[in-house]
């Protein structure tokens, strides 16, 4: 499949890029043509690119296909290992030479990673648990949290850590999408880009990702009419940017805050 580079606030992948050992069994990673556009746009050949929450090491395959040095993380033992085995292949030979890193970690900690260090940031968290990954055996698993104001405070304790660990003037992209509760939706992905800000991040881009292929589709499909709900079929992909530390950010029109003075 050709690479397409994305030009508007709006993406679309029905059919998800198959090239290198990408596939779609890890139940919610994300479709490659994501991370590419913006490993593509946000960084050169030789940064050093971190995922926190690797998951099936998608964006790491990427990273080593496009040049760029690579830190991954996951609180999942076995996300490490499937990681470690989908980024294990044979780079094309005019590829740039890189490296990387793959480690057990948790992003409210990002132990080892020094400050001011990354040179982008992509990464795409669990949605509560609307699919969980470790049934309650791993402690501090997001994916087993279901209150939201409980997981948007403990991934907040992540952001920080991640505003820490990025260079100045540089990008931390984040794909998160909303639920429903009681046929009401949840703004999920507002309440984390809000956590963000807070955290001192200033936003880039908003970006509408279409959902395809959903496996719980089919089944929502013959629900709306039953509980009136419309299906939720988009995400939201924040870029947010770390500014430099003598940056005006009246400049943004924030008159009377900062946003590390934010409460919600």
């Amino acid at each position: 499949m050709e690479f397409k580079k994305q030009i508007t606030s709006v993406w679309s992948f029905p059919e998800r890029g198959k090239w290198a050992t990408h596939n779609a069994q890890f139940r919610g990673n994300f479709a490659p043509q994501i991370p590419r556009n913006i490993i593509t746009r946000y960084s050169k050949v030789g940064d050093l690119v971190l995922d926190p929450m690797v998951g099936g090491g998608t964006t790491g395959i990427e990273c080593r296909l496009l040049g760029r040095n690579f830190i991954g993380r996951d609180i999942n033992p076995a996300n490490v290992k499937l990681s470690r085995k989908m980024m294990h292949f044979k780079v094309p030979d005019n590829t740039p030479k890189s490296s990387y890193s793959l480690r057990v970690g948790d992003i409210r900690s990002l132990a080892g990673i020094p400050k001011q260090s990354i040179d982008l940031i992509i990464t795409h968290p669990p949605y509560l648990n609307i699919i969980r990954y470790s049934d309650g055996k791993i402690d501090g698993d997001l994916s087993n949290i279901s209150n939201v104001e409980k997981f948007c405070d403990e991934l907040e304790q992540g952001a920080a850590k991640l505003y820490e660990a990025l260079k100045e003037n540089a990008y931390c992209a984040i794909l998160i999408g909303d639920t429903r509760k009681r046929c009401h939706q949840i703004p999920l992905a507002y309440y984390v880009m809000q956590r963000f800000l807070k955290a001192g991040f200033i936003l880039r881009e908003d970006i509408i990702k279409a959902q395809h292929n959903c496996k719980s589709s089919p089944y929502w499909e013959k629900q709306t009419d039953k509980y009136n709900i419309l299906l939720i079929m988009h995400e939201h992909l924040f870029v947010f940017r770390k500014p430099r530390s003598s940056e005006n950010l009246l400049d943004y029109k924030w008159s009377r805050y900062s946003p590390r003075t934010l409460t919600f």
